[in-house]
Parts: structure tokens; C-alpha cells; sequence
């Protein structure tokens, strides 16, 4: 397993999605219309791009936990069952902290 690839995967998806909450955040920030209608279609936008800014903190959260694996040396090694987790999945969610037995069983 090359560490330093899952480290320049890990912090190119960090700053990715730091600019993604950036720009929410600079969207919600934005003065809302005066018309009703058009404020219920901006408060319904509002609650998406919220969901959206949440999700991407989650993913955050779990993109640091990953680096701080990978600067421990325990990258790439399940937290449940101490298990390699496999290349093939390490490079389709490169921040999880689980194998594929113990991700299916939770």
C-alpha cells in the first residue's frame, strides 16, 4: 500500500470539499428576497445546501481521523476488528476506518 497516494487522495478530497462548505456558507450568507413565494423557494435551497454543509463536515471529520491513521501508522488497518482493509476499497472511500465485514455489519 503506497501511504503517501492516500495522503495526497485524502488532503485533494479535504480541500475540495472545505471550498464546496466555503461557497455554502457564502450562499446561505446571501441576502434573502422580499417577494414570500421566492423566500419559501430560497428556505427550501437553504435546508439543502445545509444538508449538504453537514454531510461535508461528516466526510470531514472522517478524512482527519484518516490522516491522523495514516501519521500513526495505522492506515489501511480496521478500528473494529484490526483487519487489512483492502486496496480496492481504501481507494473507493479512502477515509473509512473499517473493512468491508465490519462496515456490512454495522
Amino acid at each position: 500500500m503506497d501511504a503517501a497516494h492516500f495522503e495526497r487522495m485524502l488532503k485533494a478530497r479535504k480541500a475540495e470539499i472545505e471550498n464546496r462548505l466555503t461557497k455554502i456558507d457564502t450562499d446561505l450568507s446571501q441576502l434573502k428576497s422580499a417577494d414570500s413565494a421566492e423566500r419559501a423557494v430560497e428556505s427550501e435551497n437553504d435546508e439543502v445546501l445545509e444538508e449538504f454543509g453537514q454531510v461535508g463536515e461528516g466526510e470531514l471529520r472522517g478524512i482527519d481521523a484518516a490522516l491522523d491513521r495514516l501519521h500513526a501508522g495505522t492506515f489501511g488497518t480496521c478500528v473494529s476488528c484490526g483487519e487489512p482493509i483492502s486496496v480496492e476499497r481504501l481507494q473507493a472511500v479512502p477515509h473509512t476506518p473499517f473493512c468491508k465485514d465490519c462496515a456490512a455489519a454495522r
